[in-house]
Formats: structure tokens, C-alpha cells, sequence
């Protein structure tokens, strides 16, 4: 990356953080581009340079959120998603260390970040970020444990909402619990005291 790329690059990270903070405060639809500007502090004709509409905005800073998640995440973790299929079925859970860890790290690493984009679901396109999930992965995989078809819409909402009240109350306590102590915590909430019991569908 050259210089001038690299400055590119900065200025639209500010932006885009920027929009973050406003947003813990205020719709999308009621930020103005002043205002975007002023918290970015840089001026309007930086803002036309980069975009043509705080649609525009909001649509790189719902990439910029998903590609900052997913970098914490190592390569191994990645690869079952790519073989849902043909892997085994010991490597399509997830609830473990191996994606726990990563998961919460970045949580406890961007508190603020994760708490707006968590409030603000509807403002940056989540819905269908996990409509997305849902159909290319997290379907094939509760088919691959033999779950019916028609119950599979509350096995992803228990889970989900159970992991987000843990994950709630944790940043009530501004993450003072250690991160291992929290996956072992959702470890257990979801598989129970005896780990064995979470491996049901894979051995039935």
C-alpha cells in the first residue's frame, strides 16, 4: 500500500468509527453528514471523496465491522464452513475454546464497538447477515446432526439469545470475568456440567 492508499484507508477507518460512536446515540437515519464530519473531523469534501451517500457509509462500515470479527478468527477455525459437508461432525461444534476464545476476545477488545453494533442490528443489515448464516451454514450443519427441519429456527434462537444474555451481562461487569472463565461458563450453560451430553446428535 502505497502513501497516498494508506491515507485513503485511515481517513475512511475514521469515518467509519466515527459513525460507530454516533450511532450508540442516535438512528442512522438521523445522523447528518456535518455531524459524521465534525466526529471524524475531517471536512466535507473528504466525506464526497470517499462516498457518494451515507448509505455508502453505512454499507463500508458493515464490512469494516464483520472483516474486523472475522480477523481474530484463525484460518483452522474457518475451514469446517468451507467442508460442512464433508467434515466430520466433531468439527461443526463450535461451542469450544477453539471459537470461543476468538469470539470473546474481540469482544472484550472492542467493548463499545460490539455493544453499538449489537443495539444498532437493524441499522447495519444484520438480519440479513445471519439470514445468510443461517440458510449456507448454520442449516446444513443442525441437517447433519438430524435435527427436523421445523425445529431448527428455535435451536439457532436458544442458542443465540442464551450466548447474548452471557455476553450481556459480562460487559455489565465491564469483562472482569477472564475470558476462559467465560467460555467455561457458556461451555457449560450449553452442554451442561457433563461435557459428554453435548455430543448427543453426533453418536445418534
Amino acid at each position: 500500500m502505497n502513501k497516498s492508499e494508506s491515507k485513503y484507508f485511515n481517513t475512511a477507518i475514521k469515518m467509519d468509527l466515527a459513525l460507530i460512536s454516533l450511532l450508540k446515540n442516535k438512528t442512522f437515519e438521523y445522523i447528518t453528514i456535518r455531524e459524521l464530519c465534525e466526529k471524524a473531523e475531517v471536512n466535507r469534501s473528504t466525506f464526497y471523496l470517499h462516498y457518494s451517500n451515507m448509505k455508502e457509509l453505512l454499507d463500508e462500515t458493515t464490512r469494516y465491522l464483520l472483516d474486523n470479527f472475522l480477523s481474530y478468527f484463525s484460518s483452522d477455525t474457518k475451514t469446517p464452513i468451507y467442508n460442512i459437508t464433508t467434515c466430520e461432525n466433531k468439527d461443526l461444534i463450535f461451542i469450544c475454546d477453539k471459537y470461543l476464545k476468538p469470539y470473546l476476545t474481540y469482544i472484550k477488545e472492542n467493548k463499545e464497538v460490539f455493544s453499538t453494533a449489537v443495539s444498532r442490528m437493524n441499522s447495519f443489515g444484520f438480519e440479513k447477515v445471519y439470514r445468510d448464516l443461517f440458510n449456507n451454514i448454520f442449516n446444513p450443519i443442525l441437517d447433519r446432526f438430524h435435527y427436523p427441519a421445523e425445529y431448527r429456527k428455535y435451536v439457532m434462537m436458544y442458542y443465540l439469545n442464551g450466548l447474548n444474555a452471557i455476553i450481556s451481562e459480562w460487559l455489565k461487569e465491564d469483562c472482569s470475568r477472564t475470558i476462559e472463565e467465560i467460555s467455561e461458563i457458556i461451555t457449560k450453560c450449553i452442554f451442561g456440567l457433563n461435557k459428554e451430553c453435548g455430543y448427543y446428535y453426533e453418536n445418534n
